[in-house]
């Protein structure tokens, strides 16, 4: 069975910075992907970052781009989210998601398996 546990959320001041974690259990995905998602209230879940296992190349939405970086670490099936200079606009749930093959997408549809999300509130 596989699960995906996320932690790290929290209220942090517009500026700030906080991590993101996504322990991944049942699956390795050492030759999928892992990527992570946000819902913010009354919008649609979008495309925050994604990083395939087995080359570690990374892929960001535009939005995020500089400010966040994923990384993820083989040794326990681990993906991170560092999260720098948060905008009030960045304030949603986020969630972690893997797939089982190798092929990177921003669409929430293409993910096999979700964790239960974490909030994550940046105050202005």
């Amino acid at each position: 069975q596989v699960q995906l546990v996320e932690s790290g959320g929290g209220l942090v001041q517009a500026g700030g910075s906080l991590r993101l974690s996504c322990a991944a259990s049942g699956h390795t995905f050492s030759s999928g992907s892992l990527g992570w998602f946000r819902q913010a209230p009354g919008k649609e879940r979008e495309f925050v970052a994604a990083i395939r296992s087995s080359d570690g190349n990374t892929y960001y939405a535009d939005s995020v781009k500089g400010r966040f970086t994923i990384s993820r670490d083989n040794t326990d099936a681990t993906v991170y989210l560092q999260m720098n200079s948060l905008k009030p606009e960045d304030t949603a749930v986020y969630y972690c998601a893997a797939r089982t093959y190798n092929t990177i997408y921003r669409l929430p549809e293409k993910y096999d398996y979700w964790g239960q999300g974490t909030q994550v509130t940046v105050s202005s």
